[in-house]
């Protein structure tokens, strides 16, 4: 049995009551979850391992990256919509292999990691590596592969393998690596793609995750394709329920919003990319209103170029202010909860983490306040500005230690598992190799309809 206690913190809890604890202290034991206090009285164990925070620390759970893709190709493919952006972002997988999503996901989850984020969704391809990348890193992760079947489309992972990879790796590293099933988009799979998502989610127990809803030009073309818009041919299929996670959902209208809230289907929201790409901006706040999950995403550094959830949070809360004309609109601790309990409920984790109570699993940040963009701090009462400063002064780069678990995996900045340096110059090497090996793809570009 150890103990690790956490003291002197302020901490977030993020419970259903949103309290914040000034003199905070944690007690966890054996990766749990075991005590939570404030002030001089809460009795501490005496051997356990001690790190005090000194009151210049916040203490959060660790953030839930709930759409992402790992690649190699960050500011390779620029400045163009998602209808167009596709066909180029494509060649990165008709010339991958194994070596370089091994990569790609170390890369990644560390950039994740270092910028306090515990859990990743990713969808990527060769995920039985990014599994063993995750278990080097320390992270958690959810692994849902590019499944495609159609002609033409085929050059991402097949559903067979995608059920090998459950077969073989859902629970694995003590239970930090989870799989689904993952499905590209209406476009790259067939019906029988989607029955087989759907057979293995059920025989399994597991999720499934696909894209949807993510371009205005997009939705028009499936309607055009389909005779039907993309939520109710998701529907038609047969997927859309509680297990069922769906990325983007910008283009969704009222009667959409209220089929996914009806179903119990999550929504992950990527703000940033959504504006990178020039899809738009979802109705969070609707979506929000109908009682339907939704979680934060970066959607990978590929399109994003960032990995930072603080970022992720500023940003979903500002685009919706900016486009309501409304200064009240997606508050802080809303998008706080989008990064943490509620990125763990659409992934069905939200009884294992997401916030600070006792019986979870102790994935937690720690995060210096004693730095000019985290200065000063103000208490009012129970309240304090450090929320607010959290969401829109933070920086993934004040974050000093992350924990999975209980066990320290990131420490004064610095990853306790793995050689950043070597990491980084790995990455580098496989790069140029991914980059060669890509031009021989360039004349094979395939467009999305």
């Amino acid at each position: 049995m150890s103990y690790t206690v956490i003291r002197n913190a302020i901490i977030f809890t993020v419970n259903p009551q949103d309290q914040v604890l000034a003199n905070g202290h944690v007690v966890i034991r054996d990766g749990i979850i075991e005590a939570i206090g404030q002030g001089d009285h809460m009795p501490l164990p005496a051997d356990a391992k001690v790190i005090d925070c000194q009151g210049q620390m916040a203490l959060l759970p660790g953030l839930v990256d709930a759409h992402s893709h790992s690649s190699l190709m960050r500011g390779i493919t620029e400045n163009l919509p998602l209808m167009q952006w596709l066909p180029y972002y494509q060649l990165e997988h008709r010339a991958m292999n194994a070596e370089d999503a091994y990569h790609a996901a170390r890369l990644c989850y560390l950039e994740a990691l270092k910028s306090g984020t515990t859990c990743v969704m990713d969808m990527y391809r060769f995920m039985h590596r990014c599994a063993d990348a995750a278990g080097e890193i320390g992270i958690r992760v959810h692994l849902a592969p590019y499944a495609a079947d159609l002609p033409g489309k085929d050059f991402f992972e097949s559903p067979h393998a995608n059920r090998q990879l459950i077969e073989t790796h859902h629970m694995a590293h003590d239970g930090r690596v989870r799989v689904w099933m993952g499905l590209e988009h209406l476009f790259y799979c067939s019906p029988k793609a989607y029955a087989h998502a759907r057979d293995c989610a059920l025989d399994y127990g597991i999720g499934i995750h696909t894209h949807a809803c993510e371009q205005k030009e997009e939705e028009q073309a499936v309607l055009q394709h389909f005779g039907k818009r993309s939520i109710p041919m998701l529907d038609q299929m047969g997927i859309l329920g509680e297990k069922t996670l769906i990325a983007h959902c910008v283009w969704l209208n009222d009667e959409e919003i209220k089929r996914l809230a009806d179903t119990g289907t999550a929504v992950a929201h990527c703000p940033s990319s959504n504006a990178k790409l020039a899809s738009g901006i979802a109705r969070v706040p609707e979506m929000l209103a109908a009682g339907i999950r939704v979680g934060l995403g970066t959607d990978g550094n590929v399109c994003n170029n960032s990995l930072d959830l603080f970022e992720e949070m500023k940003f979903a809360s500002l685009l919706q202010k900016a486009h309501r004309l409304d200064a009240a609109a997606l508050p802080a601790n809303v998008a706080l909860r989008m990064a943490t309990i509620e990125g763990a409920r659409v992934l069905g984790m939200d009884r294992e983490i997401g916030s600070i109570e006792v019986g979870k699993r102790a994935d937690l940040l720690l995060l210096d306040l004693a730095q000019p963009n985290m200065c000063p701090i103000v208490w009012e009462g129970t309240q304090t500005n450090v929320l607010w400063n959290l969401v829109y002064s933070a920086r993934g780069s004040n974050v000093k230690t992350v924990l999975v678990d209980g066990k320290v995996i990131l420490e004064n900045g610095r990853s306790t598992l793995v050689d950043e340096t070597a990491l980084l110059q790995g990455a580098q090497a496989q790069t140029l190799q991914l980059m060669e090996r890509r031009k021989d793809f360039a004349h094979t570009l395939v467009p999305m309809v």
